[in-house]
């Protein structure tokens, strides 16, 4: 498992900046409500340890495993509709006792991203082709159905927009580009026309609720938007400095419970309100680096495989990390997806640590000059 591999091109930086940005999490998540404190520190110690594994595991062998591994992932989200664990009216999660939930989609974001890493290099002399494109398409579209009817539309679109930077950066046509964004303009404006209509039957009533509150936000500031709005109070509230962690001398957003779940989806509001805007741009700085070095070693890589893996990951902790805090900050409509290492949530820990783990492999495996 270790052989050819130099201690030297072990990106230990990579390593720091992660392990930076999850103490800087739990510390957050302990201001924000302490009765999850311990199960992040658990949590964090057995992701790290994942994180080692999985960048010792030649990540070759599992690109060969790439149907096998797909596969899987189906049965795992198809499982999901007799075991999961139902919790407002979503099946997302299996329940292991009283005490941990897991949930497969966060899985499927690595998963996805080995797979298509390994189709987009089989097909990448044809790939400007519509056969090649529709193949990709049913490829990807397969999970990502199953992901959207749990419902989970939010985290369907994190994956998309995944998988679409992959395939862009594997070579995608600027003409095709061209064309379908010609395409989407219009049937966008459709689609936002449709979703008004009184019985519209593409989204359910909650996800609607959402993206009317974001468009018309005056209209939804006490109900829907509520979350948002107070959010963006909280984060301003924190002007330069913050208010300090778990201050009680001051009176917090978070103290008079304005914002519910705030260790996971709107941990960022906590960092802005108790931080202020130096603690903001801190976690902001470090989880930039952190994407950085992904590309850094996807620039690198021996071969499209790992090219595409790397990038595949720093995509996925880049765009979530953009949904994160424009959800907080009031710049996107609400989404439930937690803020990579900082959130609460030991899939999402779990899945990113694992993420990493892959691109430190690819980088043991850079091009020799």
């Amino acid at each position: 498992m270790l052989k050819g591999y130099r201690l030297r091109d072990y990106n230990f930086k990579l390593i720091i900046l992660v392990l930076v940005a999850c103490i800087f999490g739990t510390v957050v998540i302990h201001s924000a409500d302490s009765s999850y404190t311990t199960k992040q520190i658990i949590g964090l110690v057995g992701c790290f340890g994942v994180m080692i594994f999985v960048s010792l595991i030649d990540y070759h062998y599992l690109c060969k495993a790439w149907i096998l591994i797909y596969i899987l992932n189906i049965i795992m989200l198809l499982g999901l509709i007799p075991f999961g664990k139902t919790v407002n009216n979503a099946k997302r999660w299996y329940g292991i006792g009283n005490f941990m939930t897991i949930q497969p989609s966060e899985f499927t974001k690595i998963i996805m991203i080995i797979c298509l890493a390994v189709l987009l290099t089989k097909l990448k002399d044809k790939l400007n082709t519509w056969k090649s494109l529709l193949l990709v398409a049913v490829f990807c579209g397969i999970p990502l159905v199953i992901v959207e009817r749990q419902p989970d539309l939010s985290t369907t679109i994190d994956i998309f927009l995944i998988l679409l930077a992959m395939i862009f950066t594997a070579g995608l046509s600027y003409k095709l580009i061209g064309i379908v964004t010609l395409i989407l303009i219009p049937v966008s404006s459709v689609f936002f026309w449709y979703i008004q209509q009184p019985n519209q039957k593409l989204l359910d009533e909650y996800q609607l609720g959402r993206i009317l509150a974001f468009r018309y936000p005056q209209d939804y500031a006490l109900t829907t938007g509520y979350q948002q709005t107070n959010s963006v109070m909280a984060i301003g509230s924190g002007m330069l400095t913050g208010k300090g962690l778990d201050s009680s001398a001051v009176a917090t957003v978070k103290d008079a419970n304005l914002i519910s779940e705030q260790q996971t989806d709107f941990i960022f509001s906590v960092v802005g309100e108790e931080l202020g805007f130096i603690g903001c741009v801190f976690i902001i700085a470090i989880i930039l680096l952190i994407v950085l070095q992904c590309v850094r070693i996807a620039r690198k890589a021996e071969d499209m495989e790992g090219m595409l893996i790397a990038t595949g990951v720093g995509t996925l902790i880049c765009f979530q990390t953009f949904i994160n805090i424009g959800v907080a900050t009031q710049i996107l409509p609400n989404t439930g997806l937690p803020l990579p290492f900082v959130s609460y949530g030991l899939s999402s820990l779990l899945s990113s640590c694992g993420g990493i783990g892959l691109v430190l492999n690819v980088g043991l495996h850079k091009k020799r000059y």
